[in-house]
């Protein structure tokens, strides 16, 4: 029997609405992406929500409402999605890129001072895998030096930081939908933020910079165009998959974290593996673990079915386009590294079986 890496959670209503909006004929504009908008808010405690094509394209928008331009610098964790670092880059600001924690992924707070130069106007982090940042430290060293904090939530549904929802800390926080995450649109995203002047420009904006959406026009086809703006638009079909999931989330998010009780309890006997300790406050998103060798076991899942993945296997200064444009030395990632080369992610979706779950541990203990 296989064990999927992941595995949708649609009701048979989800199938029903997405089926009668289909049928309407009204696919985008519609009255799910603003009843999802609103779920969003209310689940985030967040004063305002704006469904995007993309967590990319929300981390984009976001650089952009922050004013980040060509000679400025934004501080980006080594280890993440490319995502992250490709926003930055859009607006002609560049990266400045700094190692990470051994066990979570997260940035090493301890490292940001050093990095700060006149030229840093933002810092973007990333809740790796759903482990939260040290936000206390963080939001002190912006405030102190007046830099923008965007929080990139791709993996960050349901993660708190001392009770209060990751992507409420900077300026914004832009999470993904993306199939293998806690909540599946498919593809697209969602921006939060406590700033009225921040939605209004990202809405604005992700519509090609229309200063009214359908609703708004008294007669067809009137409206201006008040900036250069994007087509970053969520469909309503999409938002009618997300919004039973976030209606749903609590009991989601409480499986995901039974589940990793369980990782913990039946894989702490083994001394070969190492993962970070139980956080109350993590969405688990993934529960990994790092082992040296991790392709031997990887080859073992993928020869019993077993689904797993690996985020991420090498550092966003490595890749082609960063090496060839920063021509950064290794040593300054030594730990982002690590943490690429030893990584695995194993599935922690509210379908699976606590007895999948020993079964995968007992391949581990096993074979490492």
């Amino acid at each position: 029997m296989s064990i999927p890496f992941s595995k949708h959670n649609f009701t048979k209503k989800t199938y029903n609405d997405v089926q009668n909006i289909l049928e309407s004929g009204w696919l985008t504009h519609g009255k799910y992406t603003l009843a999802f908008e609103e779920e969003f808010k209310k689940f985030t405690n967040t004063k305002y929500a704006v469904t995007v094509s993309s967590c990319t394209a929300g981390l984009h928008l976001s650089c952009i409402v922050a004013g980040f331009k060509k000679g400025d610098e934004v501080i980006v964790p080594a280890m993440s999605h490319t995502a992250t670092s490709h926003a930055v880059e859009y607006t002609g600001a560049k990266v400045k890129f700094i190692d990470t924690e051994p066990l979570t992924g997260n940035i090493n707070v301890s490292l940001l001072n050093k990095l700060i130069s006149k030229k840093t106007k933002g810092i973007i982090i990333v809740h790796m895998a759903g482990f939260p940042c040290n936000m206390r430290e963080i939001v002190k060293i912006c405030n102190k030096n007046k830099i923008k904090l965007i929080e990139d939530c791709a993996h960050a549904v349901g993660t708190v930081f001392d009770h209060k929802h990751v992507g409420n800390f900077g300026i914004s926080g832009s999470f993904s939908f993306y199939p293998t995450k806690q909540i599946v649109t498919g593809e697209g995203g969602i921006v939060i933020t406590n700033s009225k002047k921040v939605y209004k420009k990202i809405k604005m904006l992700k519509g090609f910079g229309i200063d009214k959406d359908i609703t708004q026009r008294k007669k067809p086809g009137f409206y201006d165009v008040k900036e250069l703006g994007f087509n970053y638009r969520m469909t309503d079909f999409q938002a009618a998959l997300g919004i039973r999931q976030i209606t749903n989330y609590k009991k989601n998010l409480a499986r995901r974290k039974r589940l990793a009780k369980l990782y913990i309890e039946k894989l702490k006997i083994n001394n070969k593996i190492s993962f970070a300790p139980y956080n109350k406050e993590c969405s688990y998103f993934v529960f990994q673990i790092f082992l040296t060798k991790r392709d031997k076991l990887l080859k073992k899942f993928s020869e019993l079915k077993i689904g797993s993945s690996v985020h991420y296997r090498r550092p966003i200064p490595m890749m082609t386009y960063y090496k060839k444009k920063y021509g950064l030395k290794k040593n300054l990632f030594s730990d982002a590294i690590k943490y690429g080369k030893n990584n695995i992610s194993l599935p922690i979706y509210p379908k699976l079986k606590e007895k999948e779950i020993e079964k995968i541990c007992k391949v581990i203990n096993q074979k490492i």
